[in-house]
């Protein structure tokens, strides 16, 4: 038995050193072509081809600066394609340019994946979604973790602090409820067909599909970033 427990533990270790290996590999790859994931050079990559347009072009929440471009992360907790994406983008997400705002809306393709959109928003206002998000991710595909329910989720948040009675308060609350319903349907008005997709200020559509890769992906979202901002730029100057 000990073994036994000793070649599991070997396994799990060289699959999470081969992961950071290809993750560091990726953004290497990515800092060489763009010199930063700033998007410094974001205008000498065409992304033409490699996204889908949105019409008419829907913000997730309209914001009172107009000065910023929003990017809005579709995912859910259960797609393993959404955990492979997520270090990529938030390590451009770590640095991007101080004009762009960063969301994110849990898909509800089906009532199975309701109660990881609840999950998302209670720790959201609850204030501790920028810890729970990646330990949600990380439990349920690292370490396979079977987190599906109310009393499941109840009880990995309570492992990292958050009291019991206020996750229940709040996960069965009007407003988490609102929320849910609401991403639920922006994902149906983008068109969102699958998981991770990631909509540039409400008028673009981009997913591994679309761009050819999570590491393309980047580079589109990217690209349509400082399109979307100079766009802004245009109409201030313009006076529009």
């Amino acid at each position: 038995l000990a073994g036994q427990f000793l070649k599991n533990a070997e396994t799990f270790v060289m699959r999470r050193i081969v992961k950071l290996v290809v993750l560091v590999t990726t953004i290497a790859l990515l800092g060489a072509g763009t010199g930063s994931w700033s998007g410094v050079n974001a205008a000498e990559f065409d992304p033409e081809g490699k996204y889908k347009t949105i019409r008419p072009a829907r913000l997730l929440e309209e914001s009172e600066d107009r000065d910023k471009v929003e990017v809005v992360d579709v995912f859910w907790y259960g797609c393993p394609h959404c955990y492979e994406f997520f270090p990529l983008l938030n390590a451009w997400e770590e640095s991007k340019p101080d004009y762009v705002v960063v969301r994110r809306a849990p898909a509800v393709f089906r009532s199975s994946w309701g109660p990881h959109a609840r999950a998302y928003y209670t720790a959201l206002l609850l204030g501790v979604a920028d810890r729970m998000h990646p330990l949600i991710f990380e439990a349920m595909h690292a370490q396979h973790r079977t987190l599906n329910t109310k009393e499941q989720l109840m009880e990995f948040f309570a492992e990292h602090g958050v009291d019991k009675e206020e996750f229940k308060r709040t996960y069965d609350s009007f407003t988490v409820d609102s929320m849910t319903r609401e991403s639920e349907v922006m994902s149906r008005r983008w068109g969102v067909q699958g998981t991770p997709s990631v909509i540039v200020n409400g008028r673009y559509l981009v997913s591994g599909s679309t761009a050819g890769g999570h590491a393309q992906a980047i580079k589109v979202i990217e690209a349509l970033v400082q399109r979307e901002h100079d766009a802004i730029m245009q109409r201030a100057q313009q006076g529009t």
